[in-house]
């Protein structure tokens, strides 16, 4: 651990790291499998919970397709694998400041993290609750 106050010389990265996209698609599908699994009881539940899953579908397609073009269509394509332990102790340039990566990265992870595990969570109670009243 340095002793300086305010670190010096940490590198800004304009870009999230790989992972953090893999982390947001990991719990876009834990919510779908959530869905799925805990409330699909019903018979009438199998057409919401298609039309959420393909929306939700498409809300990872889309950004990764568009990334897939851009990559493709970069110029510089020799740009350097950061190693996500570099990543994360740099900064993130936003809007003309900058954040602690690790910031940036929770500030993007956390909405999809709580509406994830609070489904899973609230799955569960539903189904303990449902075998407790049978």
């Amino acid at each position: 651990m340095s002793r300086e106050l305010v670190p010096h010389n940490r590198p800004i990265f304009d870009q999230l790291h790989p992972n953090v996209y893999k982390a947001a698609v990991g719990l876009v599908a834990l919510f779908v499998l959530a869905a799925w699994i805990l409330f699909d009881r019903q018979n009438d539940i199998g057409l919401p919970l298609a039309i959420v899953s393909v929306l939700l579908l498409v809300a990872v397609l889309l950004p990764w397709s568009l990334s897939l073009v851009w990559q493709r269509h970069q110029k510089d394509q020799s740009g350097p694998n950061i190693p996500f332990r570099d990543w994360k102790t740099g900064d993130f340039a936003v809007w003309g400041s900058k954040l602690r990566s690790t910031d940036a990265a929770i500030d993007m992870l956390l909405p999809l993290a709580a509406v994830a595990f609070g489904l899973t969570a609230l799955g569960i109670v539903f189904l303990i609750c449902a075998s407790a009243a049978s």
